[in-house]
């Protein structure tokens, strides 16, 4: 059930409420809504195939099926394994100049930390500006999402300095998964540096961060993860983000998004729901809320 008592639809039933089925013949490219980017945390999902992918898709055809539909995509698959110059020329080449991506961090950064200077040194073949392999072009910059395990200690924020110095070419944003540190110092120093701070939608469970809507940086990032309180703690990377938000859960993002996009030069968003596609219902549905 949503937050306002009404039943949730099945994300096919709702897919076919808000998007039309997505096809090579029929490209329906979406740029951005003035500056306001949105789209999917990630795209490659089989589970995907049938609610947002025809039938019989194949996993090297989602992408240009998902460029048609969105301007903007986060390339998840970069925090299991490190972004090379090759992939990040097979995305630009599926998708075309238009399209926009951020790069979540390889997991050495943000959760392992044990190959912190491998990592950096990949990053930075494939991401620094002055690279014969960059593509700062569509490269909307770099996310660092740290877990909740990555509290609010002077070891970690030394850390997260340290993180920010040696990628200080590309632009940053930084998610923080536990409430420690909502605080206004770590925001004044996070506008310091010009990182950009996400504004993530989580369920409202102690520890876990409010942080209010606000600019630290030219450019804004909001990430919906869905508000599913019974399997956060102990749900998997899939049952976790099993949610679809309602029509008036995603209404009261209307005037914070308003408000960002009027301050930022660009204001990204994210759906991470992507259990059986919902990230794509709720998109769409976000989409045509704001247009």
């Amino acid at each position: 059930m949503a937050a306002d008592g009404k039943p949730y639809l099945s994300a096919r039933h709702a897919y076919a409420r808000y998007v039309r089925p997505i096809s090579p013949r029929h490209a329906c490219y979406t740029s951005a809504v003035g500056e306001i980017l949105i789209g999917t945390s990630g795209y490659s999902y089989d589970d995907w195939v049938g609610p947002v992918y025809p039938e019989g898709t194949h996993r090297g055809e989602f992408l240009p099926f998902y460029a048609h539909r969105f301007p903007f995509t986060e390339l998840n698959f970069t925090y299991y394994q490190q972004p090379t110059g090759d992939s990040l020329r097979s995305i630009a080449a599926k998708t075309g100049p238009r399209f926009r991506f951020t790069v979540k961090a390889f997991r050495a950064l943000t959760h392992d930390r044990e190959r912190f200077v491998d990592a950096v040194r990949v990053l930075q073949s494939v991401a620094h500006p002055e690279s014969e392999q960059s593509h700062v072009d569509q490269l909307i910059g770099i996310l660092l999402q740290f877990p909740y395990s990555f509290h609010y200690t002077a070891e970690n924020r030394r850390y997260l300095a340290s993180v920010c110095d040696a990628l200080a070419y590309v632009p940053l944003f930084v998610e923080y998964r536990n409430a420690e540190w909502d605080h206004s110092s770590v925001w004044r120093e996070m506008e310091r540096r010009g990182l950009g701070l996400v504004i993530p939608d989580l369920p409202q469970l102690d520890g876990l961060p409010r942080t209010p809507p606000r600019l630290t940086a030219p450019s804004g990032y909001i990430r919906f993860h869905g508000r599913n309180a019974d399997n956060w703690w102990q749900g998997s990377n899939v049952t976790r983000y099993d949610y679809l938000y309602s029509d008036s859960e995603l209404a009261e993002w209307i005037g914070p998004i308003g408000d960002l996009s009027a301050k930022s030069e660009t204001l990204v968003i994210a759906f991470n729901n992507h259990f059986n596609g919902q990230a794509v219902v709720n998109a769409e549905q976000l989409r045509q809320m704001l247009t």
